[in-house]
């Protein structure tokens, strides 16, 4: 118990940090490279404070960390690129004129508290799979690595065909359709999915599958139900010639063959 309130202290202040400088900026969207960054520090925090006597503890705080500073790379990159995220800029102003919120307020209650809770209940199969004192590793183990491994892949490839892709002016208005996005609308979801339910098997195999089970529940319903695809394919819709076909034809999560 001790340790979960340290872990959650600690995330709760390194957020309000960030809160500041995001009043400071005007501008909330780096909040989104803290989703990786933030899960490496509790990961490791964890791993220093249980005296590492959990054989299970390396595989999760190694893949935490692949995952982690992979991904918030990759969306600090991002955000330093292409400036504000425009969905945050709606919020905000949503915030304004239905709400009466100044941006303080608005990045605290709509942006970085949510996040803060949404991040610990995802990060629980890395905490939670740290603190029993196991001494050894069962097939759960090495299937979670497995999945997560490919997880994590699976997404870096995603990101980076779509990186390319966005790069070549010759593509502006148009929709992906090639490499793995050939075979999923949101292949770099389904990468996500795969790693954080592959953890979620290693942090069962040390006794805490049950407790940690709403993490990648949570993240899932994120991202299928909540911030992932419902919030990007009406703008795609909008923006993107030939995306209505590309999305009548292509499977919207799990890879498969296109559609006739």
């Amino acid at each position: 118990m001790l340790i979960l309130l340290a872990t959650l202290a600690l995330s709760a202040a390194l957020f309000a940090l960030l809160w500041g400088v995001s009043v400071r900026l005007k501008d909330p969207s780096f909040v989104d490279s803290w989703w990786g960054f933030g899960i490496v520090v509790l990961a490791w925090t964890v791993w220093a404070m249980t005296a590492r006597d959990n054989a299970h503890a390396d595989h999760l705080v190694s893949l935490a960390s692949l995952w982690g500073l992979r991904l918030g790379i990759h969306l600090l990159w991002r955000w330093r690129s292409h400036g504000p995220d425009r969905r945050y800029k709606a919020l905000a102003e949503t915030a304004r004129a239905e709400h009466g919120m100044d941006f303080a307020r608005f990045s605290l209650l709509w942006v970085f508290a949510p996040q803060w809770a949404l991040q610990f209940i995802v990060a629980l199969p890395v905490i939670l799979g740290q603190l029993p004192p196991t001494t050894e590793r069962g097939w759960l183990d090495g299937l979670g690595w497995g999945l997560a491994a490919f997880g994590i892949v699976y997404e870096t490839i995603a990101d980076w065909q779509l990186a390319r892709f966005k790069a070549d002016a010759a593509n502006s208005g148009h929709a992906m359709e090639s490499g793995l996005w050939r075979y999923s609308r949101h292949p770099n979801y389904f990468g996500e999915l795969c790693t954080w339910w592959g953890i979620w098997l290693i942090a069962t195999d040390a006794g805490m599958g049950l407790w940690s089970l709403p993490g990648p529940l949570l993240l899932s319903f994120l991202l299928l139900r909540v911030s992932g695809a419902p919030t990007t394919e009406p703008h795609l819709e909008r923006t993107k010639a030939g995306y209505e076909a590309y999305r009548r034809r292509t499977s919207a999560f799990i890879p498969w063959p296109p559609r006739p």
